[in-house]
């Protein structure tokens, strides 16, 4: 077997005792850093100790081990197996978690012992605690496997408009090391390198931070994960190491934000060139503080789990095009209406791509048929607007709009109209029925830290008033100690609508 260079194994031959992997507790400090050939030997007894279960390529397995060291391992391993792997949200419910695991038909369920009550009653052949599987393999051959060959990711939607859908990007079975067009795209555009030293601040189950980490280390570069977000361990980290690389969503920017002034101040990063952002739209103010604050090494990309296209836009053209979320990286962006038709430039309607993966949803060939036209172009559901220029305008998703009376609203205007304000913390704005409307407009918020709620309701009306059309402006509020947010930084806006239901009877 020969693994193309494209791949850990290589890495681990070509540079053993590089670090590949290092872990920063918040709490607890750093790691020690794992070296490549540690890595790489742990990857493969454990790939011999699943094969040993039975996995054979196009088998699938599913991990619920939270950002840790576990969770890379079995993912490396799967992906030189030719399995399926699969990713659990730690936060869900033990149903939740069973419906994914039956849906995905992994074989072997893996977990963290201290997610032991989460387990579900079902949904598995086998299930192993990974503190076993570990001991069991500790014995087992160091070698890659012989017929080695790529595995495949099989991810869930972040769950936020119901039951989570698996999506399929890729197949098991390609030869070790095969890239991606759109890996060599994200390579190519960001720089990264055998040099590149990544920070990770988001959980391991989403896309971005897998997606992100697998480049990083088949290129030979350093990952430096933390295991759950905190502003302040963030920036200790990007002080104390050489970080090239590292990747945000908008709700860490404002809580990086909303650290002291002279904490912000005192902020130097050694190494620190890229500051990449993507899965939730990040409020214009926001970012522009953001640029003041760490200077033009902003990268925001617009892409989704389905990796059907993507497009990139850096500091400099961002604050020529601001809210803008950039040009194709790769393949074709086209705006159409609801009736499949191009729209001008300038003219809202839903934003589909061309040139990424040609993805599907597991299990529903239905949706998988609505997410595409003829022509090959395929959605996810976004609405946005191209400029003169080509440039990417988000605008909302097509299931957060609101129709008050006949006029289309879209949420996200508001709710940065809101987040420009310094004392709100977070913002959800959504519709809820209204017998004369049809919907009228609420406003969820969640103020900074220490702001009393007494009189903010008509001072944040009165904000809004300012800079907003009347129609725009929302009729009810609602104040809350945290809004839920998903780690991925996307709001889960349809259980804070369903909360907001219920308790208006």
């Amino acid at each position: 077997m020969a693994p193309g260079r494209f791949h850990l194994e290589a890495q681990a031959q070509r540079r053993p005792e590089h670090p590949a992997l290092v872990f920063h507790d918040p709490e607890g400090g750093p790691s020690a850093p794992i070296t490549y050939a540690a890595l790489n030997d742990e990857v493969n007894q454990i790939a011999q100790g699943l094969r040993g279960l039975g996995l054979t390529p196009g088998s699938g397995i599913a991990a619920l081990t939270g950002t840790h060291r576990e969770a890379l391992v079995l993912y490396f391993a799967a992906m030189r197996l030719g399995l399926w792997y699969t990713p659990l949200n730690m936060h869900l419910k033990a149903q939740e978690i069973g419906q994914i695991v039956e849906d995905a038909g992994a074989k072997a369920l893996f977990y963290r012992p201290a997610y032991a009550a989460q387990l579900p009653p079902r949904g598995s052949e086998y299930r192993e605690d990974t503190a076993t599987l570990w001991a069991r393999c500790a014995d087992l051959p160091k070698r890659c496997p012989d017929d080695a060959q790529e595995g495949a990711a099989l991810l869930f939607s972040s769950g936020t408009t119901g039951r989570p859908k698996g999506v399929i990007t890729a197949q098991p079975g390609a030869p070790l090391g095969t890239q991606s067009a759109l890996a060599a795209a994200r390579i190519r555009v960001h720089g990264l390198d055998e040099n590149t030293v990544y920070l990770s601040t988001a959980p391991l189950y989403h896309s971005a931070p897998l997606r992100y980490i697998d480049m990083v280390l088949r290129l030979g570069g350093t990952a430096q994960v933390l295991t759950h977000f905190d502003a302040e361990a963030a920036l200790r980290i990007l002080e104390a190491e050489p970080i090239t690389h590292s990747q945000w969503v908008p709700t860490m920017f404002v809580r990086l934000l909303r650290l002291p002034e002279a904490r912000r101040q005192a902020f130097r990063a050694k190494a620190h060139r890229y500051a990449i952002h993507a899965a939730a739209p990040c409020p214009p103010a926001v970012k522009a503080a953001m640029i003041d604050w760490w200077g033009p090494i902003l990268y925001e990309y617009y892409s989704a789990t389905e990796a059907n296209g993507q497009t990139v836009i850096d500091s400099p053209e961002w604050l020529a095009h601001r809210g803008s979320v950039g040009r194709p990286l790769l393949g074709e962006v086209s705006i159409r209406d609801e009736q499949g038709v191009p729209c001008p430039p300038g003219v809202a309607g839903t934003v589909y791509l061309r040139g990424g993966a040609k993805f599907s949803y597991l299990g529903d060939p239905e949706k998988t048929r609505r997410a595409y036209l003829d022509d090959g172009f395929s959605t996810v559901g976004d609405l946005g607007y191209l400029d003169e220029e080509g440039f990417l305008y988000l605008t909302d998703r097509r299931d957060f709009t609101v129709i008050s009376g006949g006029v289309n609203i879209y949420p996200r205007e508001i709710e940065d109209v809101l987040l420009a304000d310094p004392r709100v913390a977070d913002a959800a704005v959504f519709g809820l029925p209204d017998e004369e409307f049809g919907e009228r407009l609420h406003a969820s918020v969640e103020l900074v830290s220490g702001v009393d709620p007494a009189g903010m309701e008509a001072a944040l009306r009165a904000h809004c008033r300012e800079q907003l059309a009347h129609l725009k402006c929302p009729k009810s509020w609602r104040f809350h100690e945290r809004l839920p947010r998903l780690p991925t930084g996307k709001l889960a806006k349809h259980s804070l609508r369903d909360e907001v239901l219920a308790s208006l009877g």
